[in-house]
């Protein structure tokens, strides 16, 4: 894997998140109407953990937003470029890490349905099922929770 590092994402981030958030083809077709019109806002980088791992000559390559209260995983992409790298799996285990040194026991997880084998194969558990919300979620997806003590 190339030189990469995590932190925490800054206000100016905002528009780079967002990019890389609508340019992911696991959101392309059947999934598009989730992150339609989404944005990622200097406000929420602010009320959220939000941290993004960049390469060496600082390009982005993924992102993820743990939210504190209630415990819960918001947002987490892959640059389409940087998938199979091994970043998901750096970015999750930070989230974990971050999450313990909060002081939380678990964090939720609502996967994107095509999701949720990655979370499993990184110790999450499957919880429970979101039912549909139309009409911009219309599917069920699961509900998982890492467990972090």
């Amino acid at each position: 894997m190339e030189s990469m590092a995590i932190r925490r994402a800054v206000a100016s981030d905002a528009e780079h998140l967002t990019t890389l958030i609508h340019d992911s083809s696991a959101y392309r077709g059947g999934y598009a109407s989730i992150i339609s019109g989404y944005r990622v806002t200097a406000d929420y980088i602010a009320r959220h953990r939000v941290f993004v791992a960049v390469d060496a000559v600082g390009r982005l390559l993924g992102l993820y937003a743990l939210v504190v209260e209630p415990p819960e995983l918001d947002l987490a992409f892959v640059a389409d470029s940087a998938q199979g790298t091994g970043i998901g799996r750096l970015l999750i285990e930070h989230m974990i890490d971050q999450a313990r040194q909060v002081g939380l026991t678990d964090v939720r997880v609502v996967s994107h349905p095509p999701a949720e084998e990655f979370y499993r194969h990184l110790g999450a558990e499957r919880v429970g099922t979101i039912t549909p919300s139309p009409p911009k979620v219309a599917w069920e997806r699961p509900e998982l929770r890492f467990t972090t003590v």
